[in-house]
């Protein structure tokens, strides 16, 4: 008996003792905002918290790739979504750099937290349910669309309209796909086909699509399994809103 009691007790002591870890890391890193003295350099601190995020969440996490584009202002992790790099990857001040390294902290912590939570109840396990930034609070809610027959040339005039990267598009009843600036640059531009074409043609389907309620960390995952920088946001089967790269970035960046 006391054996089958161990097992768990020793995984919430190492999570218990890993979320303490990632909070004292938290905690020393607003010493670089003003608030207190550094212990050690910038370029050290960087180092150990790599370490630390490898070391508790996997050197394959999203999560290490978002603190490594926090360190340099680039779209080191996030840019990779695709072979295109967003407009606004570029983070051009020290501190907004550090809001960045703070935001990544605070997920890992999220993410473990949620680890922790879930340990009593193993029926839920295959929920992978996490807590901290969801995506439905950093989407776009307003919802641009456009009919599936209407002509490329419409689509790019409709994004040059809205200042959009993207649209969802309609057969009148339900949204079938999407058409991003990227898929009319290769198509019209690159690939010489006509404007007048149906925008159809071009389209990625089906939509991919991501519940509000999920992780901002989430959406980046899918980004990168789907090669898209768009995802379709929904709420009981229906479609709320729209998350682009852009919005991740401007969470990462800690822009409101």
């Amino acid at each position: 008996m006391s054996t089958t009691r161990a097992t768990p007790k020793r995984a919430r002591i190492s999570l218990d003792r890993s979320i303490e870890r990632l909070r004292k890391q938290l905690a020393d890193l607003a010493a670089y905002l003003g608030r207190g003295l550094p212990s050690r350099s910038l370029e050290e601190f960087d180092q150990d918290t790599e370490n630390l995020i490898a070391e508790l969440l996997g050197d394959t996490s999203e999560l290490l790739e978002a603190y490594e584009y926090a360190e340099f202002g680039e779209a080191a992790g996030l840019v990779n979504l695709t072979d295109e790099a967003p407009e606004s990857a570029g983070v051009e001040s020290q501190r907004q750099r550090l809001l960045q390294r703070s935001r990544v902290l605070e997920s890992c912590i999220a993410e473990l937290e949620a680890r922790r939570a879930a340990e009593p109840k193993q029926s839920q396990a295959s929920r992978q349910t996490l807590i901290g930034p969801q995506v439905a609070e950093h989407m776009s809610s307003e919802i641009r669309s456009l009919s599936q027959d209407a002509s490329l040339k419409d689509a790019g005039q409709a994004m040059e309209h809205w200042k959009l990267g993207s649209l969802l598009l309609t057969d009148k009843q339900a949204y079938v796909g999407f058409i991003t600036d990227s898929d009319l640059a290769r198509a019209v531009v690159a690939k010489g086909v006509n404007p007048a074409t149906p925008v159809k043609t071009c389209m990625r389907r089906p939509v991919v699509s991501i519940a509000g309620d999920r992780p901002i960390i989430e959406a980046v995952r899918m980004m990168k399994d789907q090669a898209t920088r768009h995802l379709a946001v929904t709420q009981d089967g229906s479609i709320i809103g729209v998350v682009s790269v852009s919005n991740i970035l401007r969470y990462y960046s800690g822009v409101v």
